[in-house]
Protein backbone atom coordinates (compact mmCIF):
# COMPACT_ATOMS: atom_id res chain seq x y z
CA UNK A 1 0.00 0.00 0.00
CA UNK A 2 2.87 2.35 0.73
CA UNK A 3 4.20 1.78 -2.77
CA UNK A 4 0.82 2.41 -4.41
CA UNK A 5 0.38 5.64 -2.46
CA UNK A 6 3.93 6.77 -3.26
CA UNK A 7 3.27 6.21 -6.96
CA UNK A 8 -0.01 8.11 -6.80
CA UNK A 9 1.83 11.09 -5.28
CA UNK A 10 4.74 10.85 -7.70
CA UNK A 11 2.52 10.85 -10.77
CA UNK A 12 0.11 13.58 -9.62
CA UNK A 13 0.49 17.35 -9.62
CA UNK A 14 0.66 19.44 -6.44
CA UNK A 15 -2.74 19.69 -4.78
CA UNK A 16 -4.21 16.84 -6.80
CA UNK A 17 -6.69 14.59 -4.97
CA UNK A 18 -5.80 10.98 -4.16
CA UNK A 19 -8.43 8.65 -2.68
CA UNK A 20 -8.28 5.25 -0.99
CA UNK A 21 -11.50 3.21 -1.01
CA UNK A 22 -11.96 -0.02 0.93
CA UNK A 23 -14.95 -2.32 0.50
CA UNK A 24 -15.86 -5.83 1.66
CA UNK A 25 -17.75 -8.04 -0.75
CA UNK A 26 -18.65 -11.58 0.29
CA UNK A 27 -15.35 -13.21 1.30
CA UNK A 28 -13.01 -10.61 -0.23
CA UNK A 29 -11.76 -7.13 0.56
CA UNK A 30 -10.98 -4.63 -2.21
CA UNK A 31 -8.66 -1.66 -1.71
CA UNK A 32 -8.53 0.91 -4.53
CA UNK A 33 -6.02 3.77 -4.78
CA UNK A 34 -7.19 6.40 -7.30
CA UNK A 35 -5.32 9.48 -8.49
CA UNK A 36 -5.98 12.22 -11.03
CA UNK A 37 -2.43 12.38 -12.32
CA UNK A 38 -0.69 11.66 -15.60
CA UNK A 39 -2.65 8.47 -16.26
CA UNK A 40 -1.45 5.37 -18.07
CA UNK A 41 -1.57 4.96 -21.87
CA UNK A 42 -3.68 1.98 -22.89
CA UNK A 43 -0.65 0.39 -24.54
CA UNK A 44 1.21 0.39 -21.18
CA UNK A 45 -1.49 -1.02 -18.89
CA UNK A 46 -0.65 -4.67 -19.46
CA UNK A 47 3.03 -4.05 -18.64
CA UNK A 48 2.73 -1.95 -15.46
CA UNK A 49 3.62 -4.84 -13.14
CA UNK A 50 6.69 -5.93 -15.09
CA UNK A 51 10.10 -5.08 -13.54
CA UNK A 52 11.75 -1.82 -14.70
CA UNK A 53 8.66 -0.40 -16.44
CA UNK A 54 8.38 3.33 -15.63
CA UNK A 55 6.28 6.27 -16.79
CA UNK A 56 7.38 9.89 -16.95
CA UNK A 57 6.61 11.62 -13.60
CA UNK A 58 4.03 14.41 -13.41
CA UNK A 59 6.66 17.17 -13.11
CA UNK A 60 8.67 15.94 -16.10
CA UNK A 61 11.85 15.46 -14.08
CA UNK A 62 14.12 12.45 -14.42
CA UNK A 63 12.61 9.38 -12.80
CA UNK A 64 14.08 7.97 -9.59
CA UNK A 65 14.14 4.35 -8.48
CA UNK A 66 14.47 1.12 -10.42
CA UNK A 67 10.89 0.66 -11.53
CA UNK A 68 10.49 -2.56 -9.54
CA UNK A 69 7.99 -1.33 -6.96
CA UNK A 70 4.84 -2.51 -8.75
CA UNK A 71 6.49 -5.85 -9.45
CA UNK A 72 7.09 -6.19 -5.69
CA UNK A 73 3.46 -5.22 -5.01
CA UNK A 74 2.22 -7.93 -7.36
CA UNK A 75 4.47 -10.58 -5.83
CA UNK A 76 3.44 -9.72 -2.26
CA UNK A 77 -0.26 -9.69 -3.14
CA UNK A 78 0.08 -12.99 -5.02
CA UNK A 79 1.82 -14.54 -2.00
CA UNK A 80 -1.25 -13.68 0.08
CA UNK A 81 -3.60 -15.32 -2.42
CA UNK A 82 -4.88 -12.07 -3.89
CA UNK A 83 -4.51 -10.12 -7.11
CA UNK A 84 -3.84 -6.51 -8.13
CA UNK A 85 -4.99 -4.70 -11.26
CA UNK A 86 -4.25 -1.36 -12.91
CA UNK A 87 -6.80 0.76 -14.78
CA UNK A 88 -6.79 4.16 -16.46
CA UNK A 89 -8.92 6.10 -18.92
CA UNK A 90 -5.74 7.12 -20.73
CA UNK A 91 -2.93 9.68 -20.62
CA UNK A 92 -3.74 12.65 -18.40
CA UNK A 93 -6.83 11.00 -16.90
CA UNK A 94 -5.45 9.47 -13.72
CA UNK A 95 -5.06 5.85 -12.67
CA UNK A 96 -6.67 3.27 -10.36
CA UNK A 97 -4.90 0.38 -8.69
CA UNK A 98 -7.11 -2.23 -7.02
CA UNK A 99 -5.90 -4.89 -4.58
CA UNK A 100 -8.25 -7.79 -3.86
CA UNK A 101 -7.57 -10.11 -0.91
CA UNK A 102 -9.47 -12.88 0.85
CA UNK A 103 -10.77 -12.12 4.31
CA UNK A 104 -9.19 -14.03 7.19
CA UNK A 105 -12.51 -15.72 7.91
CA UNK A 106 -12.65 -17.07 4.35
CA UNK A 107 -9.09 -18.35 4.56
CA UNK A 108 -9.80 -20.08 7.87
CA UNK A 109 -13.02 -21.63 6.60
CA UNK A 110 -11.38 -23.06 3.51
CA UNK A 111 -8.18 -24.26 5.16
CA UNK A 112 -7.68 -27.97 5.73
CA UNK A 113 -4.13 -29.30 5.98
CA UNK A 114 -2.32 -25.97 6.13
CA UNK A 115 -0.96 -25.96 9.68
CA UNK A 116 2.32 -27.77 9.04
CA UNK A 117 3.27 -25.96 5.79
CA UNK A 118 2.49 -22.66 7.53
CA UNK A 119 5.02 -23.44 10.26
CA UNK A 120 7.66 -24.16 7.66
CA UNK A 121 6.97 -21.01 5.67
CA UNK A 122 7.14 -18.68 8.65
CA UNK A 123 10.48 -19.75 10.12
CA UNK A 124 11.78 -16.33 11.12
CA UNK A 125 15.35 -15.49 10.19
CA UNK A 126 17.60 -12.50 10.81
CA UNK A 127 18.48 -11.21 7.34
CA UNK A 128 20.89 -8.38 6.46
CA UNK A 129 20.40 -6.84 2.99
CA UNK A 130 23.39 -4.91 1.61
CA UNK A 131 22.94 -2.77 -1.50
CA UNK A 132 24.06 0.77 -2.28
CA UNK A 133 20.79 1.31 -4.16
CA UNK A 134 18.44 2.20 -1.31
CA UNK A 135 15.33 1.52 -3.40
CA UNK A 136 16.53 -1.97 -4.30
CA UNK A 137 17.51 -2.80 -0.70
CA UNK A 138 14.25 -1.59 0.81
CA UNK A 139 12.17 -3.30 -1.88
CA UNK A 140 13.93 -6.58 -1.11
CA UNK A 141 13.28 -6.01 2.59
CA UNK A 142 9.57 -5.67 1.71
CA UNK A 143 9.66 -9.03 -0.05
CA UNK A 144 11.26 -10.61 3.03
CA UNK A 145 8.74 -9.06 5.43
CA UNK A 146 8.16 -12.38 7.24
CA UNK A 147 11.72 -12.21 8.56
CA UNK A 148 13.60 -9.73 10.76
CA UNK A 149 15.42 -7.62 8.17
CA UNK A 150 17.98 -4.83 8.41
CA UNK A 151 19.46 -2.89 5.49
CA UNK A 152 22.92 -1.44 4.91
CA UNK A 153 23.86 0.73 1.94
CA UNK A 154 27.65 0.37 2.03
CA UNK A 155 30.25 -2.13 3.17
CA UNK A 156 31.44 -0.34 6.32
CA UNK A 157 27.89 0.03 7.63
CA UNK A 158 27.22 -3.62 6.81
CA UNK A 159 30.21 -4.72 8.89
CA UNK A 160 29.10 -2.53 11.80
CA UNK A 161 25.56 -3.92 11.74
CA UNK A 162 26.83 -7.49 11.29
CA UNK A 163 28.75 -7.32 14.59
CA UNK A 164 25.53 -6.56 16.49
CA UNK A 165 22.78 -8.18 14.42
CA UNK A 166 24.10 -11.79 14.26
CA UNK A 167 22.41 -12.38 10.90
CA UNK A 168 21.41 -15.88 9.82
CA UNK A 169 21.65 -14.79 6.16
CA UNK A 170 23.28 -11.83 4.40
CA UNK A 171 22.22 -10.83 0.89
CA UNK A 172 24.84 -8.59 -0.68
CA UNK A 173 25.19 -6.71 -3.91
CA UNK A 174 28.60 -7.39 -5.43
CA UNK A 175 28.91 -3.97 -7.11
CA UNK A 176 29.26 -1.92 -3.93
CA UNK A 177 31.32 1.30 -3.90
CA UNK A 178 34.37 1.38 -1.64
CA UNK A 179 34.48 -2.12 -0.20
CA UNK A 180 33.34 -4.40 -3.01
CA UNK A 181 30.84 -7.17 -2.39
CA UNK A 182 33.62 -9.74 -2.83
CA UNK A 183 35.82 -8.11 -0.19
CA UNK A 184 32.82 -7.62 2.11
CA UNK A 185 32.00 -11.32 1.85
CA UNK A 186 35.56 -12.24 2.82
CA UNK A 187 35.48 -9.91 5.83
CA UNK A 188 32.09 -11.21 6.95
CA UNK A 189 33.45 -14.75 6.86
CA UNK A 190 36.23 -13.62 9.23
CA UNK A 191 33.84 -12.12 11.80
CA UNK A 192 32.83 -14.60 14.54
CA UNK A 193 29.28 -13.20 14.47
CA UNK A 194 28.80 -14.05 10.76
CA UNK A 195 31.33 -16.81 10.14
CA UNK A 196 28.52 -19.35 9.72
CA UNK A 197 25.92 -17.08 8.13
CA UNK A 198 24.53 -17.91 4.71
CA UNK A 199 26.03 -15.38 2.29
CA UNK A 200 23.96 -14.75 -0.83
CA UNK A 201 25.53 -12.79 -3.69
CA UNK A 202 23.40 -10.57 -5.94
CA UNK A 203 24.86 -9.42 -9.24
CA UNK A 204 23.90 -8.31 -12.71
CA UNK A 205 26.44 -10.81 -13.99
CA UNK A 206 26.23 -14.60 -13.89
CA UNK A 207 29.06 -15.88 -16.06
CA UNK A 208 31.09 -18.86 -14.76
CA UNK A 209 33.93 -16.55 -13.69
CA UNK A 210 31.50 -14.36 -11.71
CA UNK A 211 30.13 -17.44 -9.94
CA UNK A 212 33.65 -18.64 -9.15
CA UNK A 213 34.69 -15.26 -7.70
CA UNK A 214 31.66 -15.06 -5.40
CA UNK A 215 32.15 -18.68 -4.30
CA UNK A 216 35.84 -18.04 -3.58
CA UNK A 217 34.85 -14.98 -1.52
CA UNK A 218 32.70 -17.19 0.70
CA UNK A 219 29.22 -16.84 -0.79
CA UNK A 220 26.93 -19.83 -0.46
CA UNK A 221 24.72 -18.90 -3.43
CA UNK A 222 24.83 -16.47 -6.36
CA UNK A 223 21.66 -14.97 -7.85
CA UNK A 224 21.53 -12.84 -10.97
CA UNK A 225 19.46 -9.63 -10.77
CA UNK A 226 16.54 -9.31 -10.83
CA UNK A 227 16.09 -12.30 -8.56
CA UNK A 228 12.72 -14.05 -8.50
CA UNK A 229 11.39 -13.33 -4.97
CA UNK A 230 9.84 -16.79 -4.63
CA UNK A 231 13.13 -18.46 -5.53
CA UNK A 232 15.02 -16.35 -2.97
CA UNK A 233 12.45 -16.98 -0.22
CA UNK A 234 12.50 -20.72 -0.90
CA UNK A 235 16.31 -20.76 -0.77
CA UNK A 236 16.39 -18.96 2.59
CA UNK A 237 13.87 -21.39 4.06
CA UNK A 238 16.03 -24.34 2.97
CA UNK A 239 19.26 -22.85 4.29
Amino acid sequence: MSNLLDNAIKYSGDGSEITVDVSARHDRVQITVTDRGVGIPTSQLARMFEPYVQLAPADGRAQSGLGIGLSVVRNLVDMHGGHVTAASDGAGKGARFTVSLSTTRAIGAGATNVAEPSKQQTRRLRVLVVDDNRDAAESLAMVLHRHEVQCAFDGETALSIARQFHADAIILDLGLPGISGYELARRLRMLPETANAVLVALSGYGAPDDLRRSRDAGCTEHFVKPVDPEVLIAFLQRS
